[in-house]
């Protein structure tokens, strides 16, 4: 049962961002279907007659009694918070108490709504005046939950109509507002409807993989990996963040709050984006923006996509309100996290957990196994912190096709990976952890390099002198380098430009084996096991995929072993 709705008092609202702003169409679902959220509705048909200026949100919450009807247009009434201390514990979607009211100024208000636990059973219908208060109540049949209904909205208001965007790009907006709060609230199922006829419509699902595939026609369920973990994190009992507590010299207080991380991300060689138009980050049922957060899961990315390709990815944090504060931005859009730094790693962790490859078409049985085992060991994270069990797929190396392909069987089917870029990429990610240099006893000469090229290669960390009249001597080189018989031609092309992460590339490619090579099955087994274990095995870090699944399911389908062979063969 929900607290009554009653006016905030003044040294709240004091402290309370600017005041909520009714702006447009958009503005108007937003508020409504938060209102809806909180009130533990799963199903919300939005209405919307735009050539009417008229916009209807009916859900199926708890409702509210005559009493909350008659306050919830007030000025500042809510019965989310009662008091200042309330704003360190804020975990609804809305908590100042100012959207109805500001709907009331705007339009004709209209509320239906039947109380859940009315032990009457009886809905009423109010109709409000601009200040909030209703001028009429009368009771209505109607099921428990909520119907809003802002008709002829900004009628007093004939500039705000003028200035409004074009009609194509509110519904954009109403677009946006409905699909990050249903990758937020996965289990709600959501019917938008425009001129009386279905324009949106969104199947509850358990979590953001159900959801993304009906957002974006072209991503397929089989395209995500959705991984979820349970981080322990440290209430910070309203401290600005752990670092002031412990500069301050507070005791760390006990690890005892629970924060779920859930990640919905695109497989890099499945799907990807050519904006950044799909990385999304929510936090406790609102997406917002967290440039910090996001630019860390493009790093994470980098290097597993194409040139000039964005991932998909949707991070959904649920976690203790008073690591956040909300009170930052008059449509909460904006927000601050603290203990940024925390998150920010263990995010880029989980992202990289989600990257690896996974026994995703494991059979059945495998599967009930494995979750059993979680069971029995009392883990419920899906992504455990230091199991390698889950995580690493067995391979066996059966045969190599034309020089170029390594056979692999696992439990489940055949792949077939391209062995230079898996060693591509094996390699390119050991520079990156073990990026050094050794000395030359005799120098590599070049000559006919320019100043730029010089610099490029004293930036990525060799030794350069010049040797004489455009000549130039590299007297250290990467250690991978060292036994090529192209050095040379190496140190030239990686005198041509990019950063230390685009030289390392460079070197990775031009050391990996080259297609064509023939290699024996210890060979390959070897390169497997290298491969299968790195963070990113799934692309080069050129963005190209490395392997190709053949499951034993497809198989099965393509042979016809469904078939029952008396049927076959006519009997």
């Amino acid at each position: 049962m929900s607290p009554p709705i009653q006016p905030l008092p003044s040294d709240v609202v004091s402290l309370i961002a600017a005041g909520e702003v009714i702006d447009s169409l958009a503005a108007v679902v937003r508020e409504l279907s938060e209102n809806a959220l909180d009130a533990q509705a799963t199903r919300l048909v939005i209405s919307l007659l735009p050539e009417a200026w008229r916009v209807k949100v009916a859900d199926n919450g708890e409702g509210m009694s005559l009493d909350d009807l008659r306050n919830c247009a007030k000025p500042h009434s809510t019965s989310k918070i009662t008091h200042f201390n309330d704003l360190a514990k804020i975990t609804s979607l809305g908590f100042r108490g100012e959207a109805l009211h500001s709907l009331a100024q705007v339009c004709e208000l209209e509320i239906s709504s039947r109380y859940s636990i009315d032990p009457q059973g009886i809905g009423w219908h109010l109709h409000y005046n601009k200040p909030g208060e209703p001028i009429t109540e009368k009771p209505t049949a109607i099921a428990p939950g909520t119907i809003v209904t802002g008709s002829n909205l900004f009628v007093n208001m004939p500039v705000r109509r003028q200035g409004l965007p074009s009609l194509s790009q509110q519904l954009k907006e109403v677009q946006a507002i409905v699909e990050n709060l249903a990758l937020c609230h996965p289990q709600v199922n959501w019917q938008v409807w425009h001129n009386e006829r279905l324009w949106l419509n969104i199947s509850p699902g358990k979590t953001a993989q159900d959801i993304l595939p009906q957002l974006l026609k072209q991503v397929h369920h089989h395209d995500l990996q959705f991984v979820s973990q349970q981080v322990k994190i440290f209430d910070n009992f309203g401290l600005q963040s752990l670092e002031k507590a412990q500069s301050m010299g507070f005791p760390l207080p006990p690890l005892e709050k629970n924060g779920l991380v859930e990640v919905t991300l695109g497989l890099p060689d499945r799907c990807h984006r050519r904006r950044p138009d799909w990385v999304k980050v929510g936090i406790n049922g609102r997406v917002v923006r967290l440039p910090q957060l996001e630019q860390t899961i493009l790093m994470t990315f980098s290097r597993t996509l194409p040139k000039d390709r964005f991932p998909i990815c949707f991070l959904n944090l649920t976690i203790s309100p008073n690591h956040i504060d909300w009170n930052r931005h008059p449509t909460k859009a904006k927000i601050y996290l603290y203990s940024l730094n925390f998150w920010k790693k263990k995010i880029s962790e989980i992202i990289e957990q989600g990257l690896r490859l996974f026994p995703q078409t494991l059979s059945i049985a495998a599967q009930n196994q494995r979750v059993e085992k979680l069971l029995k060991n009392k883990n419920y994270n899906i992504i455990p912190n230091t199991s390698n069990e889950i995580r690493l797929m067995p391979l066996k190396a059966v045969a190599q096709v034309r020089n170029t392909y390594i056979v692999a069987e696992h439990s489940s089917g055949l792949w077939l990976i391209e062995q230079h870029i898996a060693q591509e990429r094996v390699l390119y990610e050991k520079l990156q952890r073990d990026w050094e240099f050794i000395g030359l006893d005799t120098p590599i000469i070049l000559t006919k390099i320019l100043n730029y090229q010089v610099e490029q290669l004293q930036r990525i960390g060799l030794e350069v002198e010049e040797f004489g009249r455009e000549m130039w001597a590299v007297r250290t080189i990467p250690k991978i380098l060292s036994r090529r018989d192209d050095l040379q031609d190496a140190l030239t092309e990686l005198s041509l430009g990019g950063d230390l992460e685009t030289a390392q590339v460079a070197i990775a490619c031009r050391s990996a084996i080259r297609n064509g090579t023939p290699m024996n099955l210890f060979q390959m087994q070897d390169l497997l096991d290298s491969w299968r274990i790195t963070k990113n095995p799934r692309t080069c870090p050129h963005g190209r995929p490395i392997y190709l699944s053949l499951e034993d399911s497809f198989l099965s389908r393509f042979f016809l072993r469904h078939w029952v062979i008396g049927k076959s063969h006519g009997i």
